[in-house]
């Protein structure tokens, strides 16, 4: 298997259970029925240690069988989250989750089932009808509508833009016509400008976006809390454990928010270290798609690695203040059990991927 690829994902994993169990202490203490600080640690790290075990199995397994799973995976991912609309837990005003023993997030399946389901479907239809609007591009636009809908009733913005744009790139990488593709994509940014202005609420979040302190004890509470944990990180941070925010000030300090408590208790420093571990692994997944023995297995590691790409930049920009707040969780970093575990098993099929490139010759 590809060797710097496992070893950047396991130091990203790494990285993420230590500064989670420091983002997550005091949340911990105040807000679970034992009080226990390592409470989101711990569980997090079994998550984590089952992962493993799933990225090693999926490792090993031949990928070419998974174009049989495309189909009914798509068929169980997409009635499950529409099972979310009526039978969905709650939480923090948002209905995400279903609980069917365990609780998880069917959002982190739809992923993974859009990525692989394209790739099949690209492959056999081949590069030909991949050009064509109504027989090529049309069927993709109308998987990634539907699941948007769905997402949009949670409400889940952050899924519905990763989803949405790891199958435009997808579809582009599989040969269709860009100028269709680029006539799409203003067609929905100009969607969205004219949303923006027609709903009220939604130029209020964006005026928020603007400036988080203009209402700052409202909506603008946790942009607001994530830009001063970042700016009291200055350069070298105020050292591990030592953040204020987290303490009850900074929203969900083990999750959407992680990187702001990276930030400032890491510093920028810290911070860029970490985005240059994850830009290291995301050339590297480009570089495994590039050498990939089928187009198969090229998209597959291409949707992959463009997933972690767009939720990675998306969560960096959200605590940033580049982009509006939305729940978007930083790979390996934040909590989710459902989310490790997923990711887990896409970075072991990328491994398996690997396992196939011939190995160059000796000269």
């Amino acid at each position: 298997m590809d060797i710097p690829f496992l070893i950047l994902t396991l130091l990203l994993l790494c990285v993420g259970l230590i500064m989670l169990f420091s983002a997550s202490y005091v949340d911990a203490i105040y807000n679970t029925k034992g009080h226990d600080g390592a409470f989101y640690f711990k569980n997090q790290g079994m998550y984590a240690l089952l992962g493993i075990v799933v990225m090693l199995v999926a490792s090993r397994f031949n990928y070419h069988k998974l174009h049989y799973f495309a189909l009914p995976l798509m068929v169980v991912s997409l009635l499950l989250l529409a099972a979310v609309i009526p039978f969905g837990v709650e939480h923090n005003g948002a209905t995400r989750w279903l609980k069917i023993g365990i609780e998880f997030q069917p959002s982190e399946i739809v992923k993974f089932a859009l990525i692989l389901c394209f790739a099949s479907m690209i492959t056999i239809w081949g590069p030909k009808r991949m050009r064509t609007f109504r027989y090529g591009i049309l069927p993709f636009v109308a998987i990634i509508g539907v699941i948007a809908l769905l997402l949009v009733k949670q409400p889940h913005l952050s899924a519905t833009v990763i989803i949405g744009v790891t199958g435009i790139v997808m579809i582009f990488l599989g040969g269709a016509n860009l100028a269709w593709l680029i006539s799409m994509g203003v067609a929905g940014v100009a969607g969205c400008v004219g949303l923006i202005f027609l709903l009220p609420h939604a130029m209020a979040r964006v005026k928020v976006w603007l400036d988080p302190f203009s209402d700052f004890r409202g909506d603008g509470w946790q942009g607001a809390q994530s830009l001063m944990a970042i700016g009291s990180g200055g350069f070298w941070g105020l050292g591990l454990g030592q953040g204020r925010q987290k303490h009850l000030f900074l929203p969900e300090p083990a999750n959407d928010f992680i990187f702001s408590v990276v930030c400032e208790e890491l510093g920028m420093v810290g911070a860029v270290l970490i985005m240059i571990v994850f830009a290291a692994l995301i050339v590297r997944g480009f570089q495994i798609a590039l050498r990939a023995p089928d187009r198969f297995g090229t998209l597959l590691v291409a949707g992959i690695t463009t997933q972690i790409a767009v939720q990675t930049i998306f969560n960096m920009g959200v605590v940033t203040g580049l982009l509006p707040v939305t729940g978007a969780a930083l790979p390996f970093f934040s909590y989710g059990g459902t989310s490790l575990l997923m990711l887990l098993g896409e970075v072991g099929i990328i491994l398996g991927v690997s396992r196939y490139i011939p190995a160059p010759e000796q000269g």
